[in-house]
């Protein structure tokens, strides 16, 4: 497969294949005026996403859509697909046409996504000539496909970015600085990654517009530096392939032996970590009692400083952006560390930390517990996450960086779409406050369901409080008591473990064949490659008509699981295909 994919031996951590002649040994302006543009886009990006999960589900008489936990784990899983497969493809173009093209193209995209998604409850309201709820009574509410289809622009639009912007700093990371070179990118997405949130926590509050609005104005100072630097000679110019052509090729790469097999132990890592982002701020908000950090914060800050929400809590924007917070400050000395070790030891090693904060998530609700699983998590992340970038950029073929730039999210494409689709079953079943809420008083209280499920989701819980005669923070406790919400944890703890385990039996495979030419992984990879593809195309077929059948949902919420059913049976088609390869790689 080296033979096919034009890969050529070289020793785990050296520099990515494409470097050219010239390429400098400190960090050039290029580089940091890339890490610049990652930094505003992570910002706009992470002020919106780290609200989303609370704003998509909030009550409609509070201004919010009122999506149920399945819709927005649908909108989460075809999110992840874009965001995730699309720059598999525009990777390849990136090398093709340009990196500044790429990111101006993305930029606009974004800007479109951020204001679709912040218009959509009153353009429906538009459409449907009446108010959302009296759309939403007569059936003619529009504001969830709104809603999707402006949340694919954003996704597309970052997909679009991700390889363009990945690929350009691959390119310029100085020879023999790869470890630091990625820790500092990886430190600067987290300086927006923080600063987003940060505001966002203010934004909770905000009407659900004015939240799209500040960061479509963010997003668009990506503009200005590309007025500013020029667009540098790489291999990917010389190359004068078609766009079918690249995507084929794209398809193909996929399907090396080495790259699949990680990519694929890879994604329950991802399956896990995105539920830092995508459940944990409904759990916070439903279950974590966080008066404690936010009476702290608010003693060394002041009132006025610390938005709090739900009698006093800290906002969940503001917990999970620890995560952020701490990979600031400690992403060099990690990067520093990590650069020590094999990069699939040190991944191995961030999937076992993260698996461990997140079996923490089930022990308890308090709010400091909860930050202390969130700090953990985040050694865990910077252990495991910018590692993966290091490992692919340094096994790039000549001229591929954004290509394989691409290939990075791949892996987390899977995971994601995969741990949306399980975490919104698992939380509209057994995890919403008013779900359980509206659960106990039919099975506790004997009231009829058909009563209880009238109660608008704005009533529900004082109404709960008012008919059990309980405050606020005895309903969680009876909530907790009588359905363990925290649950959920435990299966997403699992699924990390059995990423770590596929991980390590991968490194055990790879450094196997780096020693023995006439290694199985080497001779019959491919052939590996055809019997791992057939029972994951079957698994997601069988989910597909589990969820129809079985679950009773509608086609439109099966979108995510039909794409990849499809994706996988075409690429178990494609790798019957594959011809032997006349060599092996050296492992990586």
């Amino acid at each position: 497969m080296a033979a096919l994919l034009g890969l050529r031996p070289m020793s785990e951590d050296a520099a990515p294949a494409s470097a050219p002649p010239d390429r400098p040994t400190g960090f050039g302006f290029i580089y940091w005026v890339a890490n610049w543009m990652e930094l505003v886009e992570r910002f706009a990006y992470y002020g919106v996403r780290v609200v989303l999960p609370v704003l998509m589900v909030k009550a409609v008489e509070l201004g919010g859509p009122e999506f149920d936990h399945i819709q927005k784990g649908t909108i989460y899983a075809v999110w992840a697909l874009v965001q995730s497969f699309v720059p598999i493809f525009t990777g390849g173009f990136a090398d093709r046409f340009g990196y500044k093209a790429n990111i101006a193209v993305a930029t606009v995209l974004k800007i479109m996504g951020y204001l679709l998604m912040g218009y959509c409850i009153l353009l429906a309201e538009w459409i449907a000539g009446m108010s959302l709820p009296e759309a939403r009574a007569a059936g003619t509410d529009v504001t969830y496909e709104l809603f999707f289809a402006g949340a694919m622009l954003l996704a597309t639009g970052t997909a679009v970015f991700k390889p363009g912007l990945q690929g350009l700093i691959a390119h310029q990371m100085p020879k023999g600085k790869e470890s630091v070179g990625w820790a500092m990118f990886y430190a600067m997405v987290n300086v927006g990654g923080f600063f987003g949130p940060l505001v966002a926590g203010y934004m909770e509050a905000m009407p659900w517009l004015n939240v799209f609005l500040i960061n479509t104005v963010a997003i668009c100072l990506n503009f200005i530096p590309l007025f500013i630097f020029k667009e540098p000679e790489h291999h990917g110019d010389d190359n004068k392939d078609g766009s079918l052509t690249v995507l084929m090729n794209a398809f193909r790469g996929l399907l090396e032996p080495r790259l699949f097999f990680f990519t694929i132990s890879f994604a329950g890592f991802w399956l896990m970590f995105y539920q830092l982002f995508d459940i944990l701020p409904n759990f916070i908000d439903d279950w974590v009692d966080s008066r404690g950090p936010a009476t702290a914060l608010i003693g060394l800050l002041g009132e006025s400083s610390v938005p709090t929400v739900n009698g006093g809590n800290m906002t969940q924007a503001w917990m999970i952006n620890a995560n952020a917070l701490l990979i600031i400050f400690c992403a060099f000395g990690m990067g520093y560390l990590t650069g020590k070790v094999k990069s699939l030891n040190a991944i191995i090693i961030g999937i076992g930390v993260s698996a461990a904060a997140i079996f923490a998530f089930s022990i308890s609700a308090d709010g400091w517990w909860t930050l202390a699983a969130i700090g953990l998590f985040s050694f865990g992340e910077m252990t495991a996450s910018p590692t993966k970038m290091r490992y692919l950029a340094g096994i790039a073929p000549p001229g591929k960086e954004g290509l394989y730039m691409g290939y990075v999210n791949f892996t987390v494409g899977i995971g994601w779409s995969v741990g949306s689709i399980i975490a919104g079953l698992l939380y509209q079943r057994g995890g919403d406050k008013v779900v359980l809420a509206r659960r106990y008083l039919v099975e506790e209280k004997g009231l009829s369901a058909d009563a209880v499920e009238a109660i608008p989701k704005n009533d529900l819980l004082p109404y709960f409080e008012e008919t059990v005669g309980v405050d606020p923070w005895e309903t969680r406790d009876i909530l907790w008591d009588a359905y363990s919400p925290q649950s959920m944890w435990v299966i997403f703890t699992l699924i990390g473990v059995a990423s770590m385990i596929g991980i390590y039996l991968y490194n055990k495979v790879v450094t196997a064949a780096a020693k023995d030419e006439n290694h199985g992984f080497n001779l019959k990879g491919h052939r590996w490659v055809s019997i791992a593809l057939a029972p994951i195309a079957l698994a997601f077929w069988g989910g597909t008509i589990y969820l129809r059948l079985v679950e009773e949902q509608e086609w439109s919420e099966l979108l995510a699981v039909l794409v990849q059913a499809v994706i996988f049976s075409g690429l178990f088609l494609l790798s019957l295909t594959m011809k032997a390869p006349e060599m092996s790689h050296d492992d990586h």
